[in-house]
């Protein structure tokens, strides 16, 4: 048998051009060997990756000091510390498909 673990975000979140925002999501059943993946999707697209962690926190490379990743192992959060007009897109957070 095959357990998949449950992965919740809340279906939006709304903030204004500079002001930072945090996007968490809920994991309750994450075992201790799974990693958290973090995709965001622009309209007429497909996902596209951010980046992965397993505990504690981490910046993007390509996006020092804008976009950063955290974990604790019952949730990860996503910092977007001044977004932009084109930040506003579809972010997801989602477990290693292959486990």
């Amino acid at each position: 048998a095959v357990s998949r673990a449950q992965v919740q975000q809340e279906p939006s979140a709304v903030t204004s051009e500079g002001t930072g925002i945090n996007i968490t999501c809920s994991l309750p059943s994450i075992r201790s060997v799974d990693y958290i993946y973090w995709y965001r999707q622009f309209p007429g697209r497909g996902p596209s990756f951010l980046e992965f962690i397993h505990e504690g926190s981490k910046e993007l490379r390509n996006m020092v000091g804008r976009l950063s990743v955290s974990a604790d192992r019952r949730s990860s959060s996503l910092w977007l510390a001044q977004p932009r007009l084109g930040d506003a897109v579809v972010y997801y957070c989602a477990l290693d498909p292959r486990k």
